[in-house]
């Protein structure tokens, strides 16, 4: 008899964890997709207008990503154990399983495992990953646009690259083409400093870095011996661009760091001495965080598992799940704002993290159970008692 229960036990485990799993894990690559599309918005701008490559924007992308699996595991482990529990009450399976000897620890025990093992690997993004990826997608983001400055021409303005040269350009056509172009260029390779007017033109990338290759128009310059106006009409003319500015060293802001960088700032730097508070609150942020992951799905369990089933469906108490998941994450992030400006709201992360986690963890353990059962049979002798009494 023992046998075939623990034969049933781990079928069971392995096959709710096995579907937990997959619904974590196709719920996690859904929220990832709709905010990597999202984020590639931010930055399809500045690709385009620096004819920077499709490369540049898909590193660009995934590096912004993993800061947002922080918000996206917690959200998709609660999804998929309220989704898999759900399916198993409404087939019956989970009346099946008590009747067969499991307590509600038990039937929790395979989504608690998918929880921990979500929970490690937020513990690696929080503490590493995430910092990491954000402050090269940051430091990328300042090479793009110190590299390719000059190519962020702006309509209607005289665009200054460099000291010696300035663009003016009337107009930007869908095409990314120029229209309506004027250049001064007094740099020192010239002789005498030149005005280039012409209708149309382009900015490209070669080999020899970047140019502006401009149409039908004209070449002006002053000749310092005679003081004449030389006029050259020409189809076709290219223009060298300055390199990029030199890329200046970052100041890491507190989610950059990684959590030993948190842990010993530079004393030597001002801004890190000023920003000790900052670094102290961001730890405790990557602490607490892995831990949402297990809160949530306790949460879920305890609402779903505990109490009488209920042929009709249990809507209710998945509206309940859900809506109280929504309620500590929004209490969280309140808290984790608050907590740069008093030390309650750091209070708060660990109480709204952790006292649901270790409430729900009491009302599933076998202890809890025995209590309910005790309750339940006193209620029902008393009511067995009632019924005799108003018989005789």
């Amino acid at each position: 008899m023992l046998s075939s229960f623990l034969n049933g036990r781990k079928i069971y485990e392995r096959y709710v964890f096995r579907n937990l799993a997959m619904a974590t894990l196709l719920t996690s690559v859904v929220l990832a997709a709709i905010i990597l599309l999202t984020q590639s918005l931010k930055f399809l701008e500045l690709i385009i207008e620096s004819g920077a490559s499709s490369t540049a924007f898909w590193l660009l992308t995934l590096m912004a990503l993993p800061r947002f699996f922080e918000v996206i595991l917690p959200i998709a482990t609660m999804i998929g154990c309220l989704f898999v529990y759900n399916r198993l009450a409404s087939d019956s399976e989970v009346v099946v399983m008590r009747a067969a000897g499991f307590s509600p620890i038990l039937l929790a025990k395979p989504a608690l495992r998918v929880a921990i093992l979500v929970s490690a690997l937020m513990l690696f993004i929080t503490m590493w990953l995430a910092p990491v990826t954000l402050s090269n997608m940051q430091h990328m983001r300042q090479v793009i646009k110190a590299q390719y400055s000059a190519l962020l021409l702006r309509e209607g303005v005289f665009n200054q690259l460099g000291d010696d040269l300035t663009v003016y350009v009337h107009n930007k056509n869908k095409e990314g083409a120029l229209e309506g172009i004027i250049v001064h260029d007094s740099r020192d390779n010239l002789p005498e400093p030149v005005t280039i007017l012409a209708k149309k033109g382009m900015i490209v990338l070669s080999d020899e870095g970047q140019q502006v290759l401009v149409y039908d128009g004209s070449r002006q310059d002053v000749s310092g011996e005679t003081g004449t106006l030389n006029r050259l009409d020409f189809d076709r003319y290219s223009i060298d661009l300055p390199e990029g500015k030199d890329v200046r060293l970052r100041w890491k802001e507190p989610d950059e760091r990684t959590f030993l960088e948190l842990l010993n700032p530079d004393e030597n730097l001002k801004r890190d001495r000023d920003n000790k508070d900052a670094f102290i609150v961001e730890a405790h942020r990557r602490i607490v965080t892995p831990f949402l992951s297990i809160t949530f799905t306790v949460v879920v369990l305890a609402t779903l598992l505990l109490g009488p089933v209920n042929r009709r469906g249990q809507a209710w108490r998945v509206t309940l799940a859900a809506a109280s998941v929504v309620v500590l994450q929004g209490l969280f992030l309140g808290s984790v704002n608050q907590s740069s400006q008093s030390v309650f709201g750091l209070i708060g992360m660990y109480l709204i993290t952790f006292a649901p986690l270790i409430g729900g963890v009491l009302l599933l353990s076998p202890y809890s159970e025995k209590v309910r059962q005790k309750w339940l049979y006193r209620r029902r002798s008393h009511s067995d008692q009632k019924t005799e009494v108003s018989y005789d």
